[in-house]
């Protein structure tokens, strides 16, 4: 039996919002993981102080926190995706010609991972350890069209959340809900000079075996090229990343 009750049912919390399509009434939480009102209420106020929680007030519903998705970010990035994708990252840039990287979502920041760069491609911002705004970077995008409208209003609630470089992309939650519509019904995230001007970027989300993003994977290209990247072939290198994660709908792919 645990020593630490309530650490035992902040991971029950935790493990349970985790396999949720969509945030949960505190009703349903309570019958989920056994816990008596008062003490559901206390533990989930600790949570949302914490960031691990956010509680969607107009719903009277909560769902995980950013600082949830930071600790599953923190897994990936300690070393089993970076061996998982190296190997497919050459391939991708191979076939395609162009640079390609893998970054993860980090806050409001993606941060890279795995760079693997073309022969005689220009240099890139996207060394391994740099951040940069997720909502500019079509790595970001492709992760957060995979994420929940709740959790995407978590991480960008107004337009102080939004960060510039260029002069280009969204800068508002209007205007980030409407990119990543698009991008939903494109099938993949585009950027074309709003992180560099005079290049531009595709990337697919990379799903784990809860067929959570995980990981945006984008190859990134001077604006002026006469061989763009076809989205087709980074969507079939970001699913043989997901399958080997154990992503269901990438098994059979």
């Amino acid at each position: 039996m645990s020593h630490v009750p309530a650490a035992t049912r902040a991971l029950r919390v935790l493990r349970f919002l985790a396999t949720q399509a969509d945030p949960v009434s505190i009703e349903a939480l309570m019958r989920a993981c056994e816990l008596p009102r008062s003490t559901a209420y206390h533990l989930v106020n600790t949570m949302i102080e914490e960031g691990f929680v956010v509680h969607l007030v107009d719903e009277r519903r909560y769902g995980l926190g950013v600082a949830a998705f930071e600790a599953g970010s923190g897994y990936i990035r300690q070393a089993p995706l970076q061996r998982i994708a190296r190997r497919p990252l050459a391939q991708l840039v191979d076939r395609v010609g162009h640079s390609a990287h893998l970054a993860v979502l980090h806050g409001r920041d993606v941060l890279y991972v795995v760079e693997e760069r073309a022969p005689g491609r220009p240099p890139l911002v996207t060394d391994v350890g740099v951040r940069l705004p997720a909502h500019l970077t079509a790595s970001g995008r492709a992760i957060m069209g995979s994420l929940s409208a709740s959790q995407v209003r978590a991480l960008y609630p107004d337009r102080a959340a939004f960060a510039d470089r260029t002069g280009n992309g969204p800068q508002s939650p209007t205007a980030l809900r409407a990119v990543l519509t698009e991008q939903r019904h494109r099938g993949y995230a585009v950027e074309d000079g709003e992180v560099t001007l005079g290049m531009a970027s595709i990337a697919v989300p990379v799903l784990d075996h809860n067929d959570h993003p995980v990981a945006g994977l984008a190859v990134t290209y001077p604006t002026d090229t006469t061989s763009a990247p076809q989205p087709e072939v980074v969507a079939h290198f970001a699913r043989l990343l997901s399958q080997r994660l154990g992503a269901p709908t990438a098994r059979g792919d």
